[in-house]
């Protein structure tokens, strides 16, 4: 039961997290009125870090299942 709730709470509260990252990118840009190409950047530069991941766990996903 626990690993089961585990298996499906971890990626929900993740993409959570993500998409709350992703609004305080969008905010801090908004506020400091940082422009289309500001905004951009923030995105870009800040949000590596969380595209560093996904695509860690979609090639952590193809290696376990063997699907190559």
């Amino acid at each position: 039961m626990q690993e089961t709730f585990e298996a499906w709470i971890t990626p929900i509260m993740i993409g959570g997290l993500i998409l709350f990252m992703c609004f305080i990118i969008w905010d801090l840009a908004r506020k400091s009125k940082a422009g289309k190409f500001g905004t951009i950047m923030l995105f870009i530069v800040l949000g590596a870090g969380m595209l560093g991941y996904v695509i860690k766990v979609i090639i952590t996903y193809v290696m376990e299942n063997g699907a190559v």
